[in-house]
């Protein structure tokens, strides 16, 4: 083996570092052998097939409720895998979050959707999709995004519920979204603007208002009042009338006719479902990195991405749920501020860019880019038990010659890490210690079994599943419905 020094920005500020141990210097890059002897040589085509039936098998023995979570800092692909598992499921759930998670979806004939707040199993026609509690409610947006669906084929009435304990999310709010982001100048924390942080404020101040308050026309004008003033005297750029909450009241009672058919007491509906012995998935929106517990706070999103936000978000008790998959980049992307500290910059951060086509389903926005972070992962896997993992995007990762992966931290002073710290100032300073596994030149775009895949790719799969911990069972190589692998 090979060491060569680490250049990275933050290993530049955080000093020299002391050894990580006697073999492997801290601040280094630890350089694996191009080849492993122990990688099983190619089984043959019957033995392949045998492979694949098992996989399918697999999937049909997911629990009967089970789960899709994002592992890194979102955008990672959970809608697709949402999309190809779902027609197994009768359910399809989400549990929080708004119209800020973007999920990207395509059907049989390779058509692209991009959904935000209705949950990815909508293209199914056998899925009954809901929208938990947890997850807030921008109507006019709900309304368009079903437009869309429908003006392109997808059947929407009848198909979607959403619970009647959930928030509703007002334009208020995401102008007090844009207005909050200014207020903070350089310390913003990137959100979508869509409201979401002040709608889930209002919640948690208990002056929110929710979908069951559309049945109440006659007392909506006084609350949704309340919010209006709540915000005027906060923020001094937010303009506020009688007149606009008279023209914002007669806006909802359009919107509480037309939304009347969705509303269900959903804790109900999932309750009976579990006991009718009904499989249910459970779709989160963005991810755990991005937790406002237990992600890198206070640049993340407001509500739980991770697993007990689906016990929160739904009403369903924790002994119910089961398998939760995580899904996980080849590599490691994030939208807006915070710390990353695999983070590429330069040539080699636009080069992950334009193959991944790293920009944001919601927002448009770039993404900012970076190598696989095994410390971040391994701290999701915890917090969420994952039975198994997806691995996305491997084929972006195809026409290098190495492969760098992020497999501990260091402190300033060179003591080790030894787990991903909340301490932000820490985060910041860490010295990453990497491992370089050989690339390969390839496309795998095309390929669809594991066995197919080139050896260093399967190198850096099983690798993966070593540093974690936890076994990889999807593999994605493509945009498109058929672009998985099961391992």
């Amino acid at each position: 083996m090979s060491l060569s020094t680490l250049s990275h920005p933050a290993a530049a500020a955080a000093g020299s570092g002391k050894s990580l141990s006697p073999a492997v210097p801290a601040g280094y890059l630890l350089r694996l052998p191009k080849t492993r002897p122990h990688v099983p040589a190619a089984v043959s085509a019957a033995t392949a097939a045998v492979h694949a039936d098992s996989a399918e098998d697999r999937v049909s023995a997911l629990s009967q409720v089970s789960g899709v979570l994002g592992s890194q800092w979102g955008d990672e692909g959970k809608g697709k895998l949402v999309d190809v598992l779902a027609p197994r499921f009768d359910i399809v759930a989400r549990c929080q979050g708004g119209a800020n998670a973007g999920h990207t979806i395509y059907n049989a004939e390779g058509k692209k959707f991009a959904l935000h707040l209705v949950p990815s199993g909508i293209l199914h026609e056998g899925t009954l999709c809901v929208v938990g509690n947890g997850a807030v409610i921008h109507v006019p947006g709900f309304f368009g995004e079903i437009d869309g669906l429908e003006s392109n084929g997808v059947r929407c009435d009848g198909r979607i519920l959403v619970s009647d304990r959930a928030h509703l999310l007002f334009d208020l709010h995401q102008v007090v979204d844009g207005l909050r982001e200014a207020e903070l100048e350089n310390s913003f924390i990137g959100t979508t603007k869509r409201g979401i942080g002040p709608c889930y404020s209002s919640k948690v101040t208990r002056n929110g208002l929710r979908v069951c308050d559309l049945r109440h026309m006659d007392t909506f004008g006084d609350k949704l009042d309340v919010l209006f003033k709540d915000a005027a005297s906060r923020f001094q750029g937010f303009e506020y009338s009688k007149s606009m909450l008279k023209e914002e009241v007669e806006r909802y009672k359009r919107f509480a006719e037309r939304l009347e058919p969705f509303i269900a007491d959903t804790v109900h509906v999932l309750n009976e479902s579990i006991q009718q012995k009904k499989k249910i998935l459970v779709e989160g929106g963005q991810a755990t990195m991005l937790d406002i517990d237990f992600g890198t706070y206070p640049f993340v999103t407001s509500s739980s991405p991770s697993a007990g936000g689906i016990c929160t978000g739904l009403g369903i008790a924790p002994r119910v749920v089961g398998d939760l998959i995580g899904v996980v980049k080849a590599y490691t992307s994030r939208v807006g501020s915070g710390p990353f500290p695999t983070e590429l910059f330069g040539e080699e951060g636009d080069r992950l860019r334009k193959a991944g086509m790293e920009f944001g389903t919601t927002t448009g926005r770039p993404r900012r880019c970076g190598w696989l972070d095994v410390v971040a992962l391994k701290y999701c896997c915890q917090i969420n038990g994952f039975s198994s993992l997806n691995l996305t995007k491997l084929d972006v990762l195809s026409g290098m010659s190495e492969i760098k992966v992020g497999v501990s931290y260091n402190q300033a002073d060179g003591q080790k890490l030894q787990s991903f710290p909340g301490d932000l100032d820490t985060l910041e300073q860490v010295q990453v210690n990497y491992e370089v596994l050989p690339g390969w030149q390839s496309d795998i775009s095309s390929v669809r079994s594991y066995n197919e895949l080139p050896q260093a790719a399967r190198h850096y799969v099983e690798r993966i599943e070593e540093l974690v911990g936890v076994p990889v069972h999807y593999i994605g190589v493509g945009p498109g419905r058929d672009a998985l692998i099961y391992k």
